[in-house]
């Protein structure tokens, strides 16, 4: 019984590393890395194809089948996890604020953050979109000062897929 469950945990295991290994290629591919992708891809098959070896060759064990269904279910989890954490790539973020415009601009600019700011016109007339690119690692800094200013400002975050050009600001 031992050897069953030691199996059933191994398959696990090997499904928590390539389910997670498969959330950080996905994100490669829509940001376009593409040889961070293919390398991610290479592990993940790879680790698949032994769990998968493994199963066929005890497809008598249903622990096993718990196994790599509980592994993909905790991978996803895992992978979600850490790609939050290391946040890759950039967003945008844009921000109307009623009456702090200036307060939340003259804020992230002193915090060496890129500010763009647009004139706009909404049903209560003219305002200003402060638009902002930074990378994903620096959004809850932003948002901090952000709401540190204005708690009722209106924020979307967008993905963001640099073109070219040049990002001004040491947070960028």
């Amino acid at each position: 019984m031992l050897e069953v469950l030691a199996g059933a945990i191994l398959i696990m295991f090997m499904r928590i590393c390539d389910v997670t290994i498969g959330t950080f290629r996905t994100i490669m591919v829509v940001q376009s890395k593409k040889y961070h992708a293919a390398v991610a891809g290479f592990f993940e098959v790879l680790i698949w194809l032994a769990a998968m070896r493994y199963i066929v060759q005890h497809l008598d064990n249903f622990y096993n089948f718990l196994g790599y269904a509980t592994g993909f279910a905790l991978g996803n989890i895992l992978g979600i996890t850490l790609e939050q954490r290391v946040a890759i790539g950039y967003v945008q973020v844009n921000v109307v604020s009623r009456h702090h415009t200036d307060e939340i601009t003259a804020k992230l600019r002193n915090s060496k953050f890129g500010v763009t700011i647009l004139p706009a016109e909404g049903k209560s007339g003219e305002l200003s979109i402060i638009l902002v690119i930074i990378k994903r690692k620096f959004l809850k800094q932003l948002m901090s000062s952000i709401e540190k200013i204005d708690k009722q400002a209106f924020i979307t975050v967008q993905q963001s897929i640099p073109y070219r050009g040049f990002m001004h600001g040491s947070s960028v």
